[in-house]
């Protein structure tokens, strides 16, 4: 789309715009198509964007911390908690470590076996919460010292769980915005299929204008500019209707979801702002490519 044709865009011409007719099915397909697939992009952005930030937040947490679990009989345990924490602190890498307490592990274990888990008669293992440093630790080098220095402990550097949470929400991301291109390649093709109708339809007034010396290039700018403006003013009510359904989704709160973050934060807001003039771009292209083909055909 040139300077010259966003300005003949938006001039216009009185004239050249009754070649087109105001209203009927193609200007309700094309408001209607155009409203519809940007309410849509609305949600494939948010969602997009949203999954993008959990797997930096997943990868960045689990990242940074690991669990050891000690299991041993219970006159044994503590021994080897404080055996495995003073390991822990004289490890290169490892930023502090700390012996989950019980009230911490019965919030843990509440969600599958309730409040009332007498945690004091079950042999429960001790947990203890390890936090690297930027340089990270050693965690081939930490196993090999935890099993010859206490043989009740389990590192779990949190590998098996970061990988497939990432690759997940990174693949949502991926499909946001392969959403995102089909629902553009869709509002191209309903453009076109209404363009299309409407020059068949106008196919005698074309050649009328063709008559009193009207060029195929001013009656496909008629054509063009009106598509155009119908597909902007419906991207426009989709992309409003889309962003009050977002902010009308539960907030993330102290927790990041899925369904609870699906919304556009700080300057990703811009995004939604950008479909309309993207939707219409799409329109122009579309109608234009479909102008010239009808036109070319009625020759």
């Amino acid at each position: 789309m040139s300077l010259g044709s966003l300005r003949a865009l938006a001039r216009g011409d009185a004239a050249a715009d009754r070649v087109v007719p105001p209203t009927g099915f193609t200007a309700r397909l094309t408001l209607f198509a155009s409203a519809a697939m940007c309410f849509l992009a609305v949600f494939a952005l948010a969602l997009s964007l949203a999954a993008g930030r959990l797997a930096s937040s997943w990868g960045d947490e689990l990242a940074r911390s690991s669990t050891l679990r000690i299991s041993a009989p219970s006159g044994e345990q503590a021994a080897q908690t404080a055996a495995a924490l003073r390991l822990l602190e004289q490890t290169p890498g490892v930023a502090r470590a700390r012996a989950l307490t019980e009230a911490e592990q019965q919030a843990l274990l509440e969600p599958w076996f309730g409040p009332d888990l007498p945690l004091a008669n079950l042999p429960v293992p001790q947990l203890i919460e390890i936090v690297e440093d930027a340089t990270g630790y050693d965690a081939a080098g930490l196993r090999l010292r935890l099993q010859a220095e206490v043989p009740g402990a389990v590192l779990d550097d949190h590998t098996r769980w970061r990988r497939p949470l990432v690759a997940a929400a990174s693949g949502l991301r991926l499909l946001g915005w392969v959403s995102i291109l089909l629902i553009a390649g869709t509002v191209g093709a309903m453009v076109t299929l209404a363009a299309n109708a409407a020059l068949a339809a106008n196919a005698q007034v074309i050649a009328v204008l063709r008559l009193v010396g009207a060029t195929d290039a001013y009656i496909a700018r008629a054509f063009v500019r009106r598509f155009t403006l119908r597909a902007l003013t419906g991207a426009a009510a989709g992309v409003v209707l889309g962003v009050v359904a977002v902010l009308l989704m539960p907030g993330a709160g102290s927790t990041a979801g899925f369904l609870t973050g699906l919304t556009f934060v700080g300057w990703h807001w811009i995004f939604p702002l950008l479909v309309p003039p993207l939707a219409a771009a799409v329109a122009f292209a579309a109608t234009a490519a479909a102008a010239r083909r009808v036109l070319g055909g009625l020759s």
